[in-house]
Parts: structure tokens; C-alpha cells; sequence
């Protein structure tokens, strides 16, 4: 997996998305620590409205970005977001009233918005080989768990030093790290498209999501990792210091647990997926997630809450997690042309951050007013329902190419000339092919 580091450009693309991982973990820390300086015991209350605000910069710049991404230059791109988020923590420390702090944020993550889907859009046409490419998710994958874990480790050494403000600088060297890097290398041209309206631009990438049975299906998938994972990251706090009543170190020690979990099944995925397609190694991934949850309200019914029960729960869950999303970037490959494929990120990214937007507050929710057990059954049942749905409308098989034929062209359209009337190719959603063959071949 790590041979793939070898490339300079991917090598430099790597360590950029590590640095600016680094930086926005200290600034997640950070974060919560001048909501408490400003709100005193309301501080939760401003948390839950910056993750909010987050949510809604995700779901509503991403599509806009990635209509725009192609047309522009990558690497100046990525390099001026960057810089972007980097002066945007630098003016966090600064900052006197609470609203200040939402506008930075909305600021910040509404350049993560616009980056992220730009930067995975990139790599695909920097390792175009399938096998490659695999080994740069499971890397990818890879360097969100090791900032899982490491970030908590760096932040409290860093405070014993220095003050909380001053972890947003680190936040800041972690973005101009990461345009440093991105500069460094020189990176694919985007694929040149025809000249589109903006809302045909916007609309492109969810409209080929939703066009496309596996990404529809791998909708239903997001779903169950944003249930159970919402589980994870938002009631950990609670299970540990209330229920269990350990210390701040415990919490550490949960997370890390999630995160092992997740950095077992992102390195063992490259082989597996040598041999085994996406869809059963996802949805085993997922049932994984639904069988941590049954399995620790199921225990706890009969014998309790135990400290050894939650690390191992959180263990299956964040394996079952990886192996959802690791593999995800594949399919988003298989099903667009590279002139699509930054709105078809974007259109990712927004979708599934879509999911985490519902089940964060959900899962808040149910914890305070019912308590962990129906917290937990509530979230399996609707991590069930996005499995089902992804049973559903994601084939087993998924053929990449399909025997079709067009109602819809005249014969001597030149798609028609170049094919029989019948004909079989890698079917993708786009302006020959608008929708995905229906049961007897035909496109409409």
C-alpha cells in the first residue's frame, strides 16, 4: 500500500492532506475551548451551532464548487482555499463575541467545502490505475484515523506549553503546509467541458449521483455510517465521564478505539478488495455497524454498562465504518468522466454530510430525553433502513457495462454510427446517456 508513495505527486498530495488534517484537529480541540472562555456553560450550545454551521457550509458550497472546480486551475485553486482557511484560524484567537466565531467558521469550512471534493476529484487522475488508486483511499482513510488519534496526543502536549489560542496557529501552519505542498507538484488539467448554464454546472453532480443505481445505493450507505457514527462521536462524552464515570483520558482512550477499529479495516481493505467487489465488502462493513449497536443495547439491558463492552463496540464500529467508506471513491471513479467527476465528488460530499446533519442532532436528542438503549435501537433501526435501501437500488453484480440501445437518438447520430443499434459499453451517467438503462436495455 505505501509503495504507491513513490510518486511524487501523489507523495506531496499525501502529506498536504495529513498536515491540514493535523491543523483542523487542533482547531476542532481549540474550538472548544474559547466556546468556554465566551459562553461559560452555554458552551455546548455554541458547539452545536458551529458543527451546524459546518454541516450547512458542506451541503450548500460543495455542489457550487465542484460546478466551478473543472473550469479553473487545481492547483492555484487548491493552493488560494488553503490560504483561505489558514487566515481564517489565524483570526479565531482574536476574536471577542460569539458571533465572530460563527462567521470564521462559516468562512473556513465553506473553503473545506470547495477543497476537499477539488482534492479527491485530483487523485484519481494522478494514480488513474484502479489497483493504485485503491491503495490512495486505504492511505486516505488511513490518515483520518491516525488524526483521530494523534490530534488529542499533539493538542494536550501543546497546552501544557502554551495557551488555547494558540493552538489556531498551529491550525494555520497546517493549511499554508498543505499550499506549500499542493504548489510543490504540478497536477492534471481538469478535462475540458462544453459551456453549460450555472444551474445545469450546480445540478450536474447530484443529478448523475442520483441517475446512478450504486451511488444511489451507496446513499443508503452513508445513511448507516452517519447513524452509527453519530452514535460514536456525539454520545462518547456522555458513556464515559457520565454513565461510567471515567476521566478525560478514558474519552481519549474510546476514541482511539474507534479509530484502530477504522485503521485495521483501511489497511487490510487494498488485498480484500483485490478479490472481492465493493458492494458485499460494504455492506458487510455496514451490518458490522448495526451488529455493534444491537449488540451493546442488548448488554446492556441484561448486565450493564462496562468499560471492555464500549471499546469493543467502538472497535466494530469503526471497522464497519472504514469499510463503508473507504471503498466509496471507486465507485464515484467507475461512475463518471473525468470532466464530471469534481461535481460528482462534490455531490458526495454534500450527500453524505446531508446525513451526518440529521443524525447529529438526532442522536443528541435521543440520548438526553430517552437514554442509551432506545438512543442505540433507534439508530440501528435507521442504519437498517439505509442498508436495505442500499439492497435495493444497488444491484448485486453492478455489470459496468450494459447491452443497450437508444430510443431517444436519431440513426444516424454519431454515437449510433460508431455502435450497432444494440450495443455494450461502460455505462455513465451524461448527455448520451441521461438515464441508466432500464430492465429491457433501453435509453430514454
Amino acid at each position: 500500500m505505501f509503495a504507491i508513495l513513490a510518486d511524487r505527486t501523489y507523495r506531496h498530495l499525501f502529506l498536504a492532506q495529513v498536515v491540514a488534517l493535523l491543523g483542523t484537529g487542533l482547531a476542532t480541540v481549540a474550538l472548544g475551548l474559547l466556546a468556554y472562555d465566551l459562553a461559560g456553560d452555554k458552551a455546548a450550545m455554541v458547539l452545536g451551532t458551529v458543527f451546524t454551521i459546518k454541516m450547512v457550509a458542506y451541503v450548500g458550497i460543495a455542489p457550487i464548487a465542484g460546478a466551478f472546480a473543472n473550469r479553473l486551475d487545481r492547483r492555484k485553486l487548491l493552493m488560494s482555499l488553503d490560504m483561505v482557511r489558514a487566515l481564517a484560524a489565524l483570526c479565531l484567537p482574536f476574536v471577542t463575541e460569539v458571533w465572530q466565531v460563527y462567521g470564521l467558521i462559516f468562512l473556513l469550512q465553506a473553503a473545506s467545502a470547495a477543497f476537499t471534493p477539488t482534492f479527491q476529484a485530483t487523485i484519481p487522475d494522478v494514480l488513474p490505475d484502479e489497483d493504485r488508486y485503491t491503495r490512495a483511499l486505504s492511505l486516505s482513510r488511513l490518515a483520518y484515523d491516525i488524526e483521530n488519534i494523534l490530534t488529542p496526543t499533539l493538542a494536550a502536549l501543546l497546552l501544557a506549553m502554551v495557551s488555547s489560542g494558540t493552538l489556531f496557529v498551529g491550525t494555520a501552519l497546517g493549511f499554508a503546509a498543505s499550499a506549500v505542498l499542493v504548489m510543490s507538484v504540478l497536477l492534471p488539467r481538469a478535462q475540458a467541458t462544453e459551456h453549460r448554464g450555472v444551474y445545469d454546472r450546480t445540478t450536474r453532480g447530484i443529478r448523475i449521483y442520483l441517475a446512478t443505481p450504486r451511488l444511489r445505493g451507496l446513499l443508503g450507505l452513508n445513511l448507516a455510517v452517519s447513524s452509527a457514527g453519530a452514535m460514536v462521536l456525539v454520545n462518547s462524552v456522555v458513556l464515559v465521564r457520565g454513565q461510567l464515570g471515567l476521566g478525560n483520558s478514558a474519552l481519549a482512550w474510546a476514541m482511539f478505539t474507534y479509530g484502530a477499529g477504522s485503521m485495521v479495516a483501511a489497511l487490510g481493505l487494498p488485498r480484500l478488495l483485490d478479490r472481492i467487489p465493493d458492494r458485499p465488502v460494504m455492506v458487510t462493513g455496514a451490518w458490522m455497524m448495526v451488529a455493534g449497536l444491537v449488540g451493546l443495547a442488548l448488554t446492556v439491558l441484561t448486565d450493564g454498562l462496562t468499560w471492555p463492552l464500549l471499546l469493543t463496540t467502538w472497535a466494530i464500529v469503526g471497522f464497519g465504518a472504514s469499510a463503508v467508506q473507504t471503498p466509496s471513491g471507486r465507485l464515484l471513479r467507475r461512475s463518471s468522466h473525468a470532466e464530471d467527476r469534481p461535481a460528482l465528488f462534490a455531490a458526495q460530499f454534500a450527500l453524505s454530510h446531508a446525513c451526518w446533519l440529521i443524525c447529529y442532532p438526532l442522536s443528541g436528542w435521543l440520548m438526553t430525553v430517552f437514554a442509551l438503549v432506545p438512543a442505540l435501537s433507534v439508530l440501528a433501526a435507521l442504519a437498517t433502513g439505509g442498508i436495505i435501501a442500499a439492497l435495493r437500488l444497488w444491484p448485486s453484480g453492478d455489470p459496468v457495462a450494459l447491452d443497450h440501445h437508444h430510443d431517444d437518438l436519431p440513426p444516424d447520430h454519431p454515437h449510433l454510427r460508431a455502435h450497432t443499434v444494440t450495443h455494450r459499453h461502460p455505462i455513465v451517467i451524461d448527455d448520451l446517456h441521461p438515464h441508466w438503462p432500464t430492465g429491457h436495455g433501453v435509453i430514454r
